[in-house]
């Protein structure tokens, strides 16, 4: 059986022009090849699986060939080439610093460095993830790399360039290594799989090469796998189950559904995804991502940032038709915000339902789900509700009295609306007696038994409401108050109320005010009891005020107010906390005694 080698060393490229995506490095370095203008020491860093170390070697294996092409590359004949392909040459020094990372190793590096080649020009040290090293193993390291042996040249590659020394740095040419685009990937994953004489599919490459985040590597490591799994034959659905990806048939299912405004369908979806094991974070992460692809599909000048296969192309673009882009950023939103709460959530599931429902809402024309740029949290009912019955009128009785004028009518009508409107801050005493059920004492114990009206107990009252609307109408038409009756609270109430409503500069007046308690006397008059006479003088002037706004809002116009001043006999209000305690010392002796015992003072 013929040893088995992964695709991504069996097809490693050996020179630069089969590097995949960085063409403008791979140029750089054959023009500076060509020319002769070789540096002593170069930095290539980026993501991981682009090409960093492969171009390092084919540099080394290029400026030994003793005799390049006419196109900077190696000419693969020489004995200098074979050596390297052979991997026996002594020209060439690869050293992982993760695993050697010391001092010593370092020295031992140095003591390398002075030995000259023996076939070729130059002798070359390639150090892999040379952010690994020490502090001290850099320090070591300074002088060498600043002023190595014209022979000698170095190749530091890492994938975390901000965990170098500025020292470092500054002694090396930088090359950096860009993330690979996923055409690019897709192009030399169909290159191996015409190689191998594998039959695949447009769309399971590109989910491969979605897979792969930018890295060449990882997506050959990924097609071994799905080879492995579908045998040869890379169909779509054969690779989403392999690498347990959401299939996109989800999302054009689901803004179909928030286009109809179905969101009942919306949640059966997302329990579908669920039930196949996918999380609600990845769910939503994958969301707002097909959202912005349809965002980017309806202009063609953005077109071009949708890497997705020709077919699916054309789906994004017919699906981005029926969407508006006011649609499409209040929805990416919501997606987003639901995105940064996921973490937090308790209730994750109900979390993302909530977002859903939200989207299924939003091409409603009573849309009041979102607005702006914060969409607004108010969801409207799942269902449709049913049709309100109309309420049933209750007949009158038609041997009631007429009314015998049209002036006295419209009185009446007007008289009754007001009764229906306002609303009194009385106690409504009559209408809670009427649903209280009767207790009766019997023989045998007691007995609830409610009051049921009859037709004509129904009529009567009736009848009875319009007569006494009629007697109750007053003589002078811009009356404004009904005389209800007054209690002490609802005197309280509104003179905290008309205190509130006073003026910034009456806030003195006010702070008195507040701690003043109105009396209510005999009928309709309260007594309001002042410490002086200039406080006196004051209320004198707002007595007209606060008369006004009591009988307006006790709607009583018999409400008068009476203002006099303390007599020395009776008991002054407490404002200090002395004056609390002297009184609670009044009250009760045994504090003073307390007082002595523990030797308290009052702060």
């Amino acid at each position: 059986m013929e040893e088995y080698i992964v695709s991504a060393r069996k097809y490693r490229p050996s020179a630069f022009d089969t590097v995949v995506g960085q063409e403008s490095l791979t140029t750089t370095l054959k023009n500076a090849i060509a020319a002769g203008k070789l540096a002593h020491a170069y930095l290539f860093c980026g993501p991981r699986g682009v090409g960093k170390t492969t171009c390092a070697r084919i540099f080394a294996k290029t400026i030994n060939c003793l005799n390049p092409s006419e196109t900077g590359e190696a000419c693969d004949e020489c004995e200098s080439c074979k050596a390297f392909n052979e991997q026996r040459s002594l020209n060439i020094h690869e050293l992982d610093a993760a695993s050697n990372n010391s001092v010593e190793e370092i020295r031992a590096l140095i003591e390398k460095v002075r030995i000259p080649p023996q076939v070729g020009k130059y002798k070359v040290f390639i150090i892999d993830e040379v952010h690994m090293l020490s502090s001290a193993a850099f320090n070591a390291f300074l002088k060498t790399l600043e002023e190595p042996p014209s022979y000698v040249i170095f190749i530091l590659a890492t994938t975390e360039k901000h965990k170098i020394l500025p020292t470092i740095l500054s002694r090396c040419q930088v090359y950096d290594f860009n993330r690979m685009s996923i055409q690019s990937i897709v192009n030399h994953l169909q290159f191996v799989a015409e190689k191998e004489g594998y039959s695949f599919e447009p769309e399971a490459l590109n989910i491969i090469a979605q897979k792969a985040d930018g890295g060449m590597r990882d997506a050959l490591s990924i097609f071994d796998q799905t080879v492995s799994f579908t045998e040869g034959n890379l169909t779509y659905q054969k690779v989403i189950e392999t690498l347990n990806v959401l299939d996109y048939e989800y999302y054009f299912r689901l803004v179909d559904h928030f286009l109809k405004n179905e969101p009942a369908q919306c949640m059966l979806t997302f329990n579908e995804i669920l039930e196949r094991g996918f999380e609600g974070s990845h769910f939503i992460t994958g969301l707002a991502s097909h959202l912005r692809d349809l965002l980017v599909s309806k202009d063609a000048v953005t077109l071009p940032l949708l890497e997705v296969s020709n077919n699916v192309r054309a789906r994004y673009q017919e699906q981005a038709q029926r969407c508006q882009s006011k649609f499409l950023y209040k929805a990416i939103k919501l997606c987003s915000d639901c995105d940064l709460n996921y973490r937090t959530s308790k209730n994750k599931r109900l979390l993302v339902e909530i977002t859903l429902i939200q989207l299924s809402q939003l091409t409603l024309e009573d849309d009041t789900v979102s607005s702006g740029r914060s969409p607004e949290k108010t969801l409207k009912p799942l269902f449709t509700q049913p049709t309100e019955v109309a309420q049933k009128t209750t007949p009158v009785n038609q041997s009631a009295p007429k009314i015998q004028t049209e002036k006295v009518a419209s009185n009446v009508q007007d008289r009754t609306s007001t009764y229906q409107t306002r609303q009194s801050p009385l106690p409504q005493k009559q209408e809670e007696e009427k649903s209280k059920p009767k207790i009766k004492m019997g023989v045998f114990g007691t007995s609830i038994r409610k009051k049921e009206k009859t037709e004509e107990q129904v009529v009567t009252n009736t009848t009875n409401t319009i007569i006494s609307a009629q007697n109750s109408v007053p003589t002078n038409n811009n009356q404004e108050y009904e005389d209800y009756p007054v209690t002490e609270d609802n005197i309280c109430f509104y003179w905290h109320e008309f205190i509130n409503l006073m003026p910034q500069e009456e806030t003195a007046m006010a702070q008195r005010m507040k701690v003043t308690r109105p009396k209510l006397l005999k009928d309709e008059n309260f007594e309001v009891v002042v410490d002086n006479e200039q406080v006196k003088i004051y209320m004198e002037q707002m007595k007209r005020r606060i008369e006004t706004h009591m009988r307006k809002q006790l709607h009583n116009r018999r409400i008068t107010m009476n203002i006099r001043v303390a007599d020395a006999k009776e008991t002054t209000r407490i404002y200090s906390k002395p004056q609390q305690y002297q009184a609670m010392c009044k009250e009760n002796p045994a504090l003073l005694k307390l007082q002595d015992i523990f030797k308290l003072e009052l702060k």
